[in-house]
Formats: structure tokens, C-alpha cells, sequence
């Protein structure tokens, strides 16, 4: 069995220029998996309430919630470590509730990490709590330089893992080159940065939109699982023994 992955060997991968492997996941299964298979990092996602759970946004995710697929994740990993998400609300209401819910996912979910939205005030009273921070920003249409300066803000504040999202390939190296911390990036990231993270059930082709879909993914258990149940319902209709037991 490989030892636990720490923030420090990420540090020392971004120094090497080794590429960070993430993934999204909510459950103790899909959290093994990708733990054999070598991800680096396992994050958590308020993203559950729209991709899991059929919410029209992530807004209605609970801190509760979120802390039972912190634990179920926790559950399925060995190896990679644990970022969990803190949903909006903790973070609207202020820097004491974002800890509070911080502090939770770490005492209570096994949470290495926590990623919140990046203020830099409340990235410090996390860090203060003791807890890590994976601290998200935005670069969608803004200033290579405005960009650098909010990274560089979220380094100071104790942040130990940036996620840039929508970087580009002009801002994304400026950002890590300015930065010692690793920066990977989630949606609109790219090969320019220090590592990746993808929706698990994206990569496996898990939602019922890979029935149909065109783009291309790493698998499609979509049509594999329509196919199993067309065949289950015709073994059940036929009077065949169903196959497992």
C-alpha cells in the first residue's frame, strides 16, 4: 500500500513538474476506485446537488450533506487526499460560519483540505482554525496582472492549494509561475497548469446524458448500465435466474 499523500508532496510535484491528478466524487465506491487507480487528489464537490441529486443549482447543498459525502469519501481512500467543498451558505454568512463548517469536514469528514470560494479574509481564519484550504478563483475575461495579484493574495492568506478555474493559456502560466503553491484547475483548465480535476462521473460517462451524448470521455458506464438493466428486464419477464444471485 503507497503512503498517504500530504500537501507538501503536491508542493514538491508542482516542483518537479509532475501533473496533479484530481477527480470529483461523492461516494465511497467511486472513491476507491480512483484511489487504486492513482489519483492525487479527491475533492469533494457541492457539485453533488446538481449532478447527483437533481437540484436545479449547488445552492441547496447543506453543510450537513456535504459532510455525509465527506465521510463516505474518506471511507473509500487510502492513499489520495480529501478536499470537501463549503456550500455557499456557510461562506455568505461570514468567516465564523465558514470555519465552523471548515472545522466539521475535518474532525468529523476526514477532510485533509477544505475549498472554498477565494476571500482572502476567510482563508485565513481557516488556516488559523488549522484547517488547509483548497482556495477556488475565477479567471473568466479579467487581467492576466488582476489575476497574478488575487493568487498571490490567496498564497499570502495560507492557502495551500489554489483551483483556477477557466484560466487560459495566457493567464494560467502567469499564475503559476508567480505562485510556489500548486494551481490546478476544475472547468476551463488546461495543460498549462499544474494538474487537473474532473467530475469522476464525467470521466466514466456515469450520467444518464452519456446515453445520447457525442462528446467523447475516458468510458461510458451510461450505456453499459442501459444495456444490464434491458437485459435484467428480460431475464425477469423470460422467468431466466437473474444473474448475480
Amino acid at each position: 500500500m503507497e503512503d498517504k499523500l500530504t500537501i507538501s508532496a503536491l508542493r514538491q510535484m508542482k516542483r518537479d513538474g509532475r501533473k496533479i491528478v484530481g477527480v470529483v466524487a461523492w461516494d465511497t465506491e467511486i472513491a476507491r476506485i480512483a484511489d487504486r487507480a492513482g489519483v492525487d487528489l479527491i475533492s469533494v464537490g457541492d457539485s453533488v446537488g446538481m449532478n447527483l441529486w437533481g437540484h436545479a443549482t449547488d445552492v441547496e447543498v447543506t453543510v450537513d450533506e456535504m459532510l455525509i459525502c465527506c465521510k463516505a469519501v474518506h471511507r473509500g481512500v487510502t492513499r489520495a487526499l480529501v478536499s470537501c467543498d463549503i456550500p455557499d451558505g456557510p461562506t455568505q454568512k461570514g468567516a465564523d460560519a465558514a470555519v465552523s463548517a471548515a472545522v466539521r469536514f475535518s474532525k468529523e469528514g476526514g477532510a485533509d483540505m477544505v475549498k472554498v470560494l477565494g476571500d482572502p479574509g476567510v482563508v485565513k481564519a481557516i488556516v488559523r482554525a488549522g484547517v488547509p484550504v483548497f482556495a477556488e478563483f475565477h479567471g473568466e475575461e479579467r487581467p492576466v496582472d488582476e489575476l497574478v495579484e488575487e493568487a498571490r493574495r490567496l498564497e499570502d492568506a495560507g492557502a495551500s492549494v489554489l483551483d483556477f478555474r477557466h484560466s487560459g493559456p495566457l493567464a494560467g502560466p502567469a499564475v503559476v509561475r508567480a505562485v510556489s503553491i500548486p494551481v490546478i484547475g476544475g472547468l476551463g483548465g488546461g495543460p498549462w497548469l499544474d494538474g487537473r480535476v474532473r467530475l469522476a462521473h464525467t470521466a466514466i460517462g456515469y450520467a444518464a446524458k452519456w446515453i445520447d451524448a457525442k462528446a467523447e470521455t475516458y468510458g461510458n458506464a451510461a450505456k453499459l448500465s442501459l444495456d444490464a438493466f434491458r437485459a435484467l428486464i428480460d431475464d425477469v419477464r423470460s422467468g431466466r435466474q437473474i444473474k448475480g444471485g
